[in-house]
């Protein structure tokens, strides 16, 4: 999987400066070795969400899904998630491997610790973009549409459904992925994220209706076969 080194540049504060070629060239080095030595890992399942134990208004928001311990609690997940006909969780993760490789680019120069950080860091956003690639293509199977991924400690989503999260994707048993005391990912390049799947496209949320602004445009399956989620 290849990351985009102009993200992880982005992530160094690289906003168009002049930079070091040696710099700039040892960069590039430690993102091949990134892209190289970690391999990504990732889950994910549909759900249908449970109106009977849903609250969509208020301070108590609360959207329930079937057949799984998650509850989404907050108003912003709720208004993301409304008239949504399903929900996908995804987790997705750059293993154990991605800890030992920091540790080891740290002790070898602090520069390289930070750079191949970032480029971890964008890794791991693409195999995000990757898996939600593969949910839009779901979707389009259902004759469904989606919104963009909605991660837990956004909005008022707390950190406290991380473990059921985890649960429900049996993500510490296949991906290797557990938790902090104050429910942070271990390891630290890992992301779980919600989408909402929709009848329409002009369903109460924001859902993709162009592929010109969808941040999957470069590794979107229905491109690949000549079509699109939004008909």
């Amino acid at each position: 999987m290849r990351l985009n080194r102009d993200e992880a540049l982005g992530y160094l504060g690289y906003a168009g400066q002049q930079v070091d070629e040696t710099l700039l060239a040892r960069f590039h080095e430690l993102a091949h070795a990134c892209e190289t030595t970690i391999e990504p890992v990732y889950a994910w399942e549909l759900y249908d969400i449970d109106e009977r134990r849903c609250c969509w208004d208020g301070a108590e928001s609360v959207v329930a899904l079937r057949d799984c311990p998650v509850l989404l609690k907050g108003e912003s997940i709720a208004a993301h998630l409304r008239g949504a006909r399903k929900v996908a969780l995804m987790a997705c993760t750059l293993g154990a491997a991605s800890e030992r490789e920091m540790r080891k680019h740290a002790a070898l120069s602090a520069a390289d610790g930070v750079m191949y950080g970032a480029c971890a860091s964008a890794l791991v956003e693409a195999c995000a973009n990757a898996v939600e690639g593969y949910i839009v293509a779901a979707a389009h199977e259902l004759g469904l549409h989606t919104n963009w991924r909605f991660s837990p400690g956004y909005g008022d989503l707390p950190l406290d459904v991380q473990p059921a999260f985890l649960k429900a994707l049996d993500a510490t048993r296949k991906l290797g992925v557990t938790l902090t005391a104050t429910n942070m990912l271990v390891p630290v390049k890992s992301v779980t994220a919600v989408v909402g799947l929709f009848d329409k496209v002009d369903a109460g949320a924001e859902v993709r209706s162009a592929c010109g602004v969808c941040q999957l445009k470069g590794c979107c399956e229905l491109r690949k076969r000549g079509v699109t989620c939004h008909g």
